[in-house]
């Protein structure tokens, strides 16, 4: 009996592999997005398959062998898909958050009368963005790209039809003033799972995104379910699988610099890549997608050519990012408060470490802000991203002059009506001049927030009603939400949701809804 469950799985691992190769790899995947056959890249690498992978990759090599080249044009390339791809909807079961009510607390601490109805409105999106994953996943995962998970999952929305790691942090606490506890825990215990399955969160609920994490917020989730319910137990079943995480950032994205004569460890989302030059580059982007600023020219370190540089000079590895290095240093003073043993002390003592190291590498004194550190040339990035700021978020500095120079630097960097802008340069990425991006917001007003200065719990305020005004005016009038939007006015493809967007727009008006007003500043 041993021997024929062995063979069945190696027989399952076998057919897993080759649909890894029909969707992540492989000839097939390169001439379909090729030949462009779809207006968005990710149509067909969501699509079901029809037979079993084997099946497909033979059919497939008859069809190359009849050609030259080995390359099938786009018209024989669309039959061929369409006998052997469906968008059945299968990967899908009907379902409506069990947990959803009407009236959830938080909607009377809204005074304007219009945001309230908003919020309302936006409380009601949790039930359209709701999904659970059909059992036919579950019991034939060859069959497809999308990655089975136990529980039902709150989507991005859009062409955006999985889990989103980073993003589930603002849909989760959303989630969480929605009074939709059961929902928030059950994609908590979903990524805990996929800890326990890959040693980390994949960037998002397909196979085709197994191989890289996006920035590692479960541990923060883990505290936001934590102080709505309660919950010691989940807490306490939750922590080993949080230091799992833990330690596969410390082992494989972290590196060692020397600045000053001192040698100092900082983290960096950077994936390795082979010899060839076109095998480095798309390690570079997935380190990009990894980091959740895909593409930006954040990560541009070879413009030497005189121009304004392009995603071929992407070079995550050459960066220490702000961010996710104040994330962690967050994630080590939570994980130090979740335990009661001298583990407590060991994860305080690395947070003093990373918090030394960010001020010795990142931070400026005389600019008054952290910024990245670039490991070939030795030298900061001085340019403007919200993330200089991000250690205010984390709550990792050592003096509180740190927090009032950030906040003048902040006043004298930018002055944007309706959010704060990605960066200042135009690269046609869009982490860049002109997009404001919902997560970004909200770390920046959160940490100005949680400064003891009147002044900027002050320009908190004047953040958060500035964007609250922008994506209720959009609201009005296209009767959906934004992934981003323009910092001067509306613009891009509307995606109905946005998860996170959602998420943001309810924290700050459960924060400030005594304040915020439906017409803007006054």
């Amino acid at each position: 009996m041993n021997i024929i469950l062995n063979i069945f799985g190696l027989c399952t691992l076998l057919l897993l592999f080759l649909a890894s190769i029909i969707y992540c790899t492989g000839e097939l995947l390169r001439q379909v997005q090729t030949a462009k056959l779809f207006d968005d890249n990710k149509s067909f690498v969501d699509m079901k398959l029809a037979a079993n992978p084997e099946v497909v990759m033979e059919a497939f090599s008859n069809l190359s062998q009849r050609f030259p080249n080995g390359t099938a044009p786009p018209s024989e390339l669309w039959l061929f898909v369409n006998a052997y791809f469906v968008d059945d909807g299968k990967q899908f079961e009907p379902w409506t958050p069990p947990d959803w009510h009407e009236r959830p607390v938080f909607l009377s601490k809204v005074s304007d009368s219009k945001l309230r109805g908003w919020a309302e409105e936006l409380h009601g999106l949790w039930k359209s963005l709701g999904r659970k994953i059909s059992n036919d996943v579950r019991d034939n995962p060859q069959l497809y790209s999308m990655i089975y998970s136990p529980n039902p999952v709150i989507i991005p929305g859009g062409r955006f039809t999985e889990f989103y790691y980073w993003d589930s942090y603002w849909v989760l606490n959303g989630l969480l003033l929605s009074e939709m506890t059961d929902t928030a825990r059950g994609m908590i215990q979903n990524f805990l799972h996929m800890v326990d399955r890959y040693g980390f969160v994949p960037n998002g609920g397909r196979i085709y995104y197994e191989r890289r994490s996006q920035p590692p917020f479960l541990s923060l989730m883990v505290e936001s379910f934590y102080e709505a319910t309660g919950d010691v137990e989940f807490l306490r079943q939750a922590l080993p699988t949080l230091v799992k995480e833990y330690m596969f950032w410390m082992e494989n994205r972290s590196t060692a610099v020397e600045v000053n004569g001192t040698s100092c460890v900082l983290n960096q989302p950077a994936l390795r890549g082979g010899h060839s030059r076109a095998e480095k580059l798309w390690a570079e982007l997935k380190s990009a997608a990894e980091s959740g600023w895909d593409f930006s020219s954040r990560w541009y370190t070879d413009t030497s050519h005189g121009g304004p540089g392009s995603l071929q000079d992407t070079s995550v590895s050459s960066v220490l990012p702000v961010d996710l290095n104040a994330l962690l240093c967050r994630c080590e003073h939570l994980l130090a408060s979740f335990h009661r043993t001298g583990v407590a002390q060991a994860f305080e003592q690395a947070a003093s470490t990373r918090m030394e190291a960010m001020e010795s590498v990142l931070w400026d004194v005389e600019k008054g802000a952290w910024f990245d550190y670039n490991l070939q040339s030795g030298v900061r990035n001085y340019a403007f991203y919200p993330t200089n700021l991000s250690p205010l978020w984390a709550r990792c500095y050592s003096q509180p002059a740190m927090g009032l120079k950030a906040l003048h630097y902040l006043r004298v960097s930018l002055d944007y009506p309706n959010g704060v802008p990605t960066s200042l340069r135009e690269s046609t990425q869009q982490w860049d001049l002109p997009n404001a991006w919902p997560p970004l917001q909200h770390m920046l007003i959160e940490g100005l927030a949680q400064l003891d200065s009147a002044d900027s719990q002050e320009l908190a305020f004047a953040l958060a009603q500035r964007w609250i005004h922008t994506n209720w005016l959009a609201y009005a009038k296209y009767r959906a939400m934004f992934e981003k939007v323009h910092f001067l006015f509306f613009r891009l493809t509307l995606q109905l949701g946005f998860g996170w967007t959602n998420g943001v727009a309810l924290q700050l008006l459960d924060q400030y809804g005594d304040r915020l007003s439906s017409g803007g500043m006054t």
